[in-house]
């Protein structure tokens, strides 16, 4: 996955553009897009939605409400017999809670016939002061992880910040941490990190840096708000060709090389975490 496009659960017409925004997955959002008084509806029309496009593209992924709310269970109950792709977990405080997901996710897939562990999983690891503490644990490896994310928003309420950005447009320090945590936790539990949204969908310009400043730090996705966003999504995290080649042509030479522990390409020397950062370059390239 490169783009992760959220779209509200309970609207069909943004459930229907969302389709054909080019997004590798959508998000079918029950938390912040959908009111209060709206989750019944907004659960029944996300299932029907998700009976309607089951296996094809893009994946469909659900934002259930986070467990503090009492409502996860609910949404659970509601999406599951639909066989989602995956869930993504708002406000995750720590390793406990994805734990707590993965065994609500395993007993649902038995009541309805789905395979053990098919369900991914995606926390959002740094909403709260207290998930920001706990992200170093999600340094685990988990086999329903299909990536780690962070949001700054839900932050930025729960330790009072007036603003997550400086004057300039940058992170301020605290969300900078909160996006190298994310970095660092996903790097260790094999997983993908995933960048965060962006609200100003208009600047596209700025989106278009703040993607390309993504992938040179790790991220390999982000999500969208907007379908706008989708597009420079994918241009920024799809490899090129050229990237491609030099990444094959680095692999081969270690490979003619035997046992070296560093080689010389084109007048550069380059030593074994080089061999690490052109396998991850691969495994990122198109399929087909």
């Amino acid at each position: 996955m490169r783009s992760l496009l959220f779209v509200p659960a309970d609207s069909e017409r943004k459930q229907e553009k969302g389709l054909v925004s080019g997004a590798d997955a959508l998000i079918l959002d029950l938390e912040d897009s959908v009111a209060p008084s709206a989750k019944a509806e907004g659960r029944r029309v996300a299932a029907k939605f998700l009976r309607a496009n089951t296996g094809a593209a893009p994946l469909l992924y659900v934002r259930v409400n986070d467990f503090t709310t009492g409502m996860t269970a609910d949404d659970l109950a509601a999406v599951m017999p639909a066989r989602p792709h995956g869930i993504m977990l708002p406000k995750a405080v720590g390793a406990d809670d994805v734990a707590r997901l993965d065994v609500a996710l395993r007993v649902l897939e038995a009541e309805n016939g789905i395979a053990d562990g098919a369900t991914r999983m995606v926390p959002l690891i740094t909403e709260t002061a207290q998930s920001l503490l706990l992200a170093a644990t999600h340094a685990r490896p988990n086999p329903r992880l299909s990536g780690i994310t962070w949001g700054a928003e839900d932050l930025s309420a729960s330790v009072g910040a007036s603003s997550y950005r400086d004057g300039d447009g940058r992170l301020t320090p605290l969300f900078q941490h909160a996006r190298t945590m994310t970095l660092l936790a996903a790097a260790a539990a094999g997983t993908a990190a995933i960048d965060t949204v962006n609200p100003d969908f208009r600047n596209e310009d700025a989106f278009a840096r703040e993607c390309a400043d993504a992938l040179r730090d790790g991220f390999t996705a982000k999500m969208a708000i907007h379908p706008a966003q989708v597009a420079h999504i994918n241009a920024a995290f799809t490899p090129t060709r050229e990237a491609l080649a030099h990444a094959r042509a680095i692999i081969d030479a270690f490979a003619a090389a035997g046992d070296a522990g560093v080689i010389a390409i084109g007048g550069k020397m380059y030593d074994r975490p080089h061999v690490r950062l052109a396998e991850r370059l691969l495994a990122r390239a198109p399929k087909g």
